[in-house]
């Protein structure tokens, strides 16, 4: 699964009185997600990126089906969470997918934009440390069979 040509995209809603800028393409609002509860936080810091997934790798087909992943691996890695689906726009666009991005600790959105640019996606790695055993067990295994038991895995790869 891959995401590239990864650019911040700068929403005309950023001019607007519901949000503050903070820095350069980072943004502060209230929280889409806030109701109200004392131990919540009522503000988010928020960016917006665009990307293109690769159908050909097994992500989605159009903007207008996002892939969870490495979607949700990013999401998990910075703490952030999509704020705005910017649904009219990815139903209009062919390629390319637009997200909005919040995060309650600016720092976290900063880190976030350090993908712009960059290529992120799932690469498969075997597992190393396999005992004599395993290594036996698994030797005439499919590859799906590996993954169910563990010694395959993946991870995220922002490169």
């Amino acid at each position: 699964m891959l995401m590239k040509n990864i650019k911040v995209y700068d929403a005309e809603k950023y001019s607007t009185a519901d949000y503050t800028k903070v820095e350069e393409h980072i943004y502060k609002a209230n929280n889409p997600y806030y109701n109200g509860n004392v131990w919540e936080h009522d503000t988010v810091y928020v960016t917006s990126l665009s990307f293109e997934q690769e159908p050909e790798f097994g992500e989605g087909d159009s903007p207008a089906h996002i892939s969870q992943y490495p979607l949700e691996d990013i999401l998990d890695q910075f703490y952030a969470s999509v704020t705005d689906f910017y649904e009219e726009l990815n139903a209009q666009s062919r390629e390319t997918c637009y997200q909005e991005f919040g995060a309650f600790e600016v720092e976290d959105i900063r880190r976030l934009l350090g993908i712009v640019g960059k290529h992120v996606y799932e690469k498969k790695f075997y597992a190393d440390d396999l005992d004599k055993e395993d290594q036996v067990a698994c030797k005439d295994m499919t590859e799906e069979e590996m993954e169910e038991n563990g010694s395959i895995y993946y991870r995220t790869v922002i490169e």
